[in-house]
Protein backbone atom coordinates (compact mmCIF):
# COMPACT_ATOMS: atom_id res chain seq x y z
CA UNK A 1 0.00 0.00 0.00
CA UNK A 2 1.67 3.24 -1.13
CA UNK A 3 0.25 5.38 1.63
CA UNK A 4 1.52 3.05 4.32
CA UNK A 5 5.01 2.80 2.89
CA UNK A 6 5.30 6.56 2.59
CA UNK A 7 4.20 7.02 6.17
CA UNK A 8 6.80 4.53 7.41
CA UNK A 9 9.50 6.13 5.32
CA UNK A 10 8.69 9.57 6.67
CA UNK A 11 8.78 8.24 10.22
CA UNK A 12 12.12 6.57 9.55
CA UNK A 13 13.65 9.84 8.43
CA UNK A 14 12.64 11.61 11.58
CA UNK A 15 12.79 9.19 14.52
CA UNK A 16 13.65 5.64 13.42
CA UNK A 17 15.30 4.69 16.69
CA UNK A 18 12.29 5.70 18.78
CA UNK A 19 9.58 4.00 16.75
CA UNK A 20 11.12 1.11 14.85
CA UNK A 21 10.45 -1.64 17.34
CA UNK A 22 6.86 -0.47 17.80
CA UNK A 23 6.39 -0.06 14.02
CA UNK A 24 7.50 -3.61 13.26
CA UNK A 25 5.31 -4.95 16.06
CA UNK A 26 2.28 -3.16 14.60
CA UNK A 27 2.56 -5.33 11.48
CA UNK A 28 1.85 -8.41 13.61
CA UNK A 29 5.26 -9.86 14.40
CA UNK A 30 7.09 -10.30 17.67
CA UNK A 31 10.84 -10.50 18.29
CA UNK A 32 10.64 -14.27 17.97
CA UNK A 33 9.06 -14.01 14.53
CA UNK A 34 5.57 -15.19 15.46
CA UNK A 35 2.27 -13.42 15.10
CA UNK A 36 1.38 -11.28 18.07
CA UNK A 37 -1.77 -12.26 19.91
CA UNK A 38 -3.82 -9.90 22.01
CA UNK A 39 -3.12 -10.85 25.65
CA UNK A 40 -6.12 -12.05 27.59
CA UNK A 41 -5.93 -10.75 31.13
CA UNK A 42 -8.28 -11.50 33.95
CA UNK A 43 -9.33 -9.06 36.66
CA UNK A 44 -6.36 -7.37 38.28
CA UNK A 45 -5.58 -8.52 41.81
CA UNK A 46 -5.35 -5.73 44.42
CA UNK A 47 -1.83 -4.90 45.50
CA UNK A 48 -2.56 -5.44 49.19
CA UNK A 49 -3.87 -8.92 48.43
CA UNK A 50 -0.68 -9.84 46.57
CA UNK A 51 1.41 -8.66 49.53
CA UNK A 52 -0.77 -10.59 51.96
CA UNK A 53 -0.58 -13.81 49.95
CA UNK A 54 3.19 -13.48 49.63
CA UNK A 55 3.54 -13.00 53.39
CA UNK A 56 1.49 -16.07 54.36
CA UNK A 57 4.27 -18.63 53.98
CA UNK A 58 6.98 -16.62 55.84
CA UNK A 59 4.53 -15.98 58.70
CA UNK A 60 3.62 -19.68 58.81
CA UNK A 61 7.29 -20.65 58.89
CA UNK A 62 8.02 -18.26 61.78
CA UNK A 63 5.01 -19.58 63.73
CA UNK A 64 6.09 -23.19 63.14
CA UNK A 65 9.65 -22.25 64.15
CA UNK A 66 8.38 -20.72 67.40
CA UNK A 67 6.17 -23.71 68.19
CA UNK A 68 8.92 -26.26 67.56
CA UNK A 69 11.49 -24.27 69.58
CA UNK A 70 9.18 -23.58 72.51
CA UNK A 71 7.85 -27.15 72.70
CA UNK A 72 11.31 -28.62 73.25
CA UNK A 73 11.15 -30.93 70.25
CA UNK A 74 14.51 -29.47 69.24
CA UNK A 75 16.94 -28.29 71.94
CA UNK A 76 17.39 -24.53 72.21
CA UNK A 77 21.11 -24.76 71.50
CA UNK A 78 20.24 -26.30 68.12
CA UNK A 79 17.20 -24.17 67.23
CA UNK A 80 16.87 -20.90 69.19
CA UNK A 81 13.46 -19.23 69.21
CA UNK A 82 12.70 -16.30 66.86
CA UNK A 83 12.75 -14.05 69.95
CA UNK A 84 16.33 -15.16 70.72
CA UNK A 85 17.35 -14.36 67.15
CA UNK A 86 15.71 -10.93 67.42
CA UNK A 87 17.57 -10.29 70.69
CA UNK A 88 20.84 -11.27 68.99
CA UNK A 89 20.09 -8.68 66.29
CA UNK A 90 19.44 -6.00 68.92
CA UNK A 91 22.67 -6.89 70.72
CA UNK A 92 24.75 -6.61 67.55
CA UNK A 93 23.02 -3.35 66.58
CA UNK A 94 23.70 -1.80 69.99
CA UNK A 95 27.36 -2.72 69.66
CA UNK A 96 27.50 -1.05 66.25
CA UNK A 97 28.29 -4.27 64.38
CA UNK A 98 25.06 -5.27 62.67
CA UNK A 99 24.57 -2.34 60.31
CA UNK A 100 28.29 -2.18 59.59
CA UNK A 101 28.25 -5.83 58.45
CA UNK A 102 25.11 -5.25 56.39
CA UNK A 103 26.57 -2.14 54.73
CA UNK A 104 29.91 -3.78 53.92
CA UNK A 105 28.29 -6.89 52.41
CA UNK A 106 25.74 -4.88 50.42
CA UNK A 107 28.50 -2.67 49.01
CA UNK A 108 30.52 -5.70 47.94
CA UNK A 109 27.52 -7.35 46.30
CA UNK A 110 26.40 -4.23 44.42
CA UNK A 111 29.91 -3.47 43.15
CA UNK A 112 30.53 -7.04 42.04
CA UNK A 113 27.09 -7.30 40.47
CA UNK A 114 27.53 -4.03 38.57
CA UNK A 115 30.95 -4.99 37.19
CA UNK A 116 29.81 -8.51 36.32
CA UNK A 117 26.60 -7.32 34.66
CA UNK A 118 28.42 -4.74 32.53
CA UNK A 119 31.02 -7.29 31.45
CA UNK A 120 28.27 -9.82 30.73
CA UNK A 121 26.38 -7.29 28.62
CA UNK A 122 29.45 -6.44 26.56
CA UNK A 123 30.71 -9.99 26.03
CA UNK A 124 27.21 -11.41 25.54
CA UNK A 125 26.44 -8.77 22.92
CA UNK A 126 29.68 -9.41 21.03
CA UNK A 127 29.29 -13.20 21.00
CA UNK A 128 25.54 -13.05 20.38
CA UNK A 129 25.94 -10.84 17.31
CA UNK A 130 29.13 -12.32 15.84
CA UNK A 131 29.30 -15.93 14.69
CA UNK A 132 33.11 -15.78 14.58
CA UNK A 133 33.30 -14.47 18.15
CA UNK A 134 30.92 -17.25 19.21
CA UNK A 135 33.10 -19.93 17.61
CA UNK A 136 36.28 -18.55 19.17
CA UNK A 137 35.12 -17.54 22.67
CA UNK A 138 32.12 -19.70 23.59
CA UNK A 139 34.01 -22.97 24.32
CA UNK A 140 36.50 -21.25 26.62
CA UNK A 141 33.85 -19.27 28.50
CA UNK A 142 31.76 -22.42 28.85
CA UNK A 143 34.73 -24.12 30.51
CA UNK A 144 35.30 -21.24 32.94
CA UNK A 145 31.59 -21.22 33.79
CA UNK A 146 31.91 -24.76 35.14
CA UNK A 147 34.65 -23.82 37.64
CA UNK A 148 33.29 -23.76 41.25
CA UNK A 149 33.43 -20.42 43.03
CA UNK A 150 35.78 -21.56 45.80
CA UNK A 151 38.33 -22.69 43.22
CA UNK A 152 39.03 -19.03 42.39
CA UNK A 153 39.80 -18.06 46.00
CA UNK A 154 43.45 -19.26 46.17
CA UNK A 155 44.30 -17.58 42.84
CA UNK A 156 42.69 -14.31 43.87
CA UNK A 157 44.64 -14.31 47.13
CA UNK A 158 47.86 -15.09 45.24
CA UNK A 159 47.45 -12.40 42.59
CA UNK A 160 45.51 -9.68 44.41
CA UNK A 161 46.29 -10.31 48.07
CA UNK A 162 43.91 -10.23 51.00
CA UNK A 163 42.02 -7.02 50.32
CA UNK A 164 38.71 -5.69 49.05
CA UNK A 165 39.59 -6.15 45.37
CA UNK A 166 39.77 -9.93 45.60
CA UNK A 167 36.33 -10.14 47.20
CA UNK A 168 34.64 -7.85 44.67
CA UNK A 169 36.24 -9.67 41.73
CA UNK A 170 35.03 -13.05 43.01
CA UNK A 171 31.47 -11.68 43.14
CA UNK A 172 32.01 -10.17 39.68
CA UNK A 173 32.87 -13.62 38.34
CA UNK A 174 29.66 -15.01 39.84
CA UNK A 175 27.53 -12.24 38.31
CA UNK A 176 29.12 -12.36 34.86
CA UNK A 177 28.07 -15.77 33.60
CA UNK A 178 24.26 -15.59 34.06
CA UNK A 179 24.10 -12.24 32.23
CA UNK A 180 26.44 -13.38 29.49
CA UNK A 181 24.60 -16.68 28.93
CA UNK A 182 21.05 -15.34 28.80
CA UNK A 183 21.94 -12.33 26.65
CA UNK A 184 24.02 -14.41 24.25
CA UNK A 185 21.26 -16.99 23.77
CA UNK A 186 18.57 -14.31 23.55
CA UNK A 187 20.36 -12.38 20.82
CA UNK A 188 20.90 -15.57 18.83
CA UNK A 189 17.12 -16.07 18.68
CA UNK A 190 16.03 -12.54 17.71
CA UNK A 191 13.94 -12.74 14.54
CA UNK A 192 15.99 -12.06 11.41
CA UNK A 193 13.07 -10.25 9.77
CA UNK A 194 13.06 -7.76 12.65
CA UNK A 195 16.79 -7.14 12.23
CA UNK A 196 16.49 -6.74 8.47
CA UNK A 197 13.64 -4.26 8.93
CA UNK A 198 15.88 -2.27 11.30
CA UNK A 199 18.70 -2.21 8.79
CA UNK A 200 16.25 -0.98 6.16
CA UNK A 201 15.67 2.01 8.46
CA UNK A 202 19.41 2.66 8.38
CA UNK A 203 20.29 1.24 11.81
CA UNK A 204 23.54 -0.66 12.29
CA UNK A 205 26.04 -1.48 15.02
CA UNK A 206 25.39 0.00 18.45
CA UNK A 207 22.16 1.76 17.35
CA UNK A 208 20.77 -1.51 16.01
CA UNK A 209 21.67 -3.28 19.26
CA UNK A 210 20.21 -0.67 21.62
CA UNK A 211 17.14 0.19 19.53
CA UNK A 212 15.96 -3.21 18.32
CA UNK A 213 17.90 -6.20 19.55
CA UNK A 214 18.13 -5.41 23.27
CA UNK A 215 14.44 -4.40 23.52
CA UNK A 216 13.60 -7.72 21.83
CA UNK A 217 15.36 -9.70 24.58
CA UNK A 218 14.41 -7.64 27.64
CA UNK A 219 12.67 -10.57 29.44
CA UNK A 220 15.65 -12.88 28.87
CA UNK A 221 18.11 -10.15 29.83
CA UNK A 222 16.39 -9.41 33.12
CA UNK A 223 16.12 -13.12 33.88
CA UNK A 224 19.89 -13.21 33.57
CA UNK A 225 20.30 -10.09 35.70
CA UNK A 226 18.12 -11.52 38.45
CA UNK A 227 20.02 -14.80 38.40
CA UNK A 228 23.27 -12.80 38.50
CA UNK A 229 22.07 -10.84 41.52
CA UNK A 230 21.14 -14.03 43.36
CA UNK A 231 24.50 -15.51 42.39
CA UNK A 232 26.23 -12.41 43.75
CA UNK A 233 24.74 -12.98 47.19
CA UNK A 234 25.77 -16.65 46.99
CA UNK A 235 29.33 -15.71 46.07
CA UNK A 236 29.41 -13.18 48.91
CA UNK A 237 29.92 -15.87 51.54
CA UNK A 238 32.74 -17.41 49.50
CA UNK A 239 34.24 -13.94 48.99
CA UNK A 240 34.16 -13.18 52.69
CA UNK A 241 36.04 -16.39 53.39
CA UNK A 242 39.08 -14.48 52.12
CA UNK A 243 40.27 -13.36 55.56
CA UNK A 244 37.38 -10.95 56.15
CA UNK A 245 36.87 -9.21 59.45
CA UNK A 246 33.51 -7.64 58.53
CA UNK A 247 30.42 -8.55 56.56
CA UNK A 248 27.54 -11.00 56.79
CA UNK A 249 29.66 -13.86 55.47
CA UNK A 250 32.20 -13.20 58.22
CA UNK A 251 29.39 -13.00 60.79
CA UNK A 252 28.06 -16.36 59.63
CA UNK A 253 31.44 -18.08 59.83
CA UNK A 254 32.38 -16.41 63.12
CA UNK A 255 29.04 -17.46 64.63
CA UNK A 256 29.65 -21.04 63.51
CA UNK A 257 33.10 -21.06 65.12
CA UNK A 258 31.68 -19.70 68.39
CA UNK A 259 28.58 -21.90 68.47
CA UNK A 260 26.18 -18.92 68.20
CA UNK A 261 23.29 -20.56 66.37
CA UNK A 262 21.09 -17.52 67.01
CA UNK A 263 23.50 -15.30 65.07
CA UNK A 264 23.80 -17.89 62.32
CA UNK A 265 20.03 -17.90 61.86
CA UNK A 266 20.00 -14.10 62.01
CA UNK A 267 22.57 -13.93 59.22
CA UNK A 268 20.55 -16.32 57.05
CA UNK A 269 17.39 -14.25 57.58
CA UNK A 270 19.25 -11.03 56.75
CA UNK A 271 20.70 -12.52 53.56
CA UNK A 272 17.21 -13.65 52.52
CA UNK A 273 15.72 -10.20 53.19
CA UNK A 274 18.51 -8.33 51.42
CA UNK A 275 18.42 -10.69 48.46
CA UNK A 276 14.66 -10.32 48.10
CA UNK A 277 14.82 -6.53 48.45
CA UNK A 278 17.46 -6.12 45.75
CA UNK A 279 15.59 -8.55 43.49
CA UNK A 280 12.39 -6.51 43.93
CA UNK A 281 14.25 -3.31 42.98
CA UNK A 282 15.53 -5.05 39.85
CA UNK A 283 11.96 -6.10 39.09
CA UNK A 284 10.87 -2.45 39.23
CA UNK A 285 13.62 -1.56 36.77
CA UNK A 286 12.43 -4.36 34.48
CA UNK A 287 8.86 -3.04 34.49
CA UNK A 288 10.07 0.51 33.82
CA UNK A 289 12.18 -0.56 30.86
CA UNK A 290 9.39 -2.80 29.59
CA UNK A 291 7.01 0.20 29.49
CA UNK A 292 9.62 2.39 27.82
CA UNK A 293 10.39 -0.14 25.08
CA UNK A 294 6.83 -1.43 24.62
Amino acid sequence: MPGTNEGVAEGSNTEPSASLYQTVSQFGYSAAGTALATPQRGPRRPRWLSVLLGALLPIALVVAWQVISASGLVPAYRLPTPISVWQAAIDLAQRGLLFTDIGISTQRVLLGFAFGAIAGLIVGSVIGLSRWASLVLSPTLGGFRAVPSLAWVPLLILYLGINEDSKVILITIGAFFPVFTTLYLGLRHVDRNLVEAARAFGLNGIRLLTTVQLPAVVPALFSGLRLALAQSWLFLVAAELIASSMGLGFLLIDSQNNGRVDRMLLTIVLLALLGKTTDALLGLAERWLGKRWR
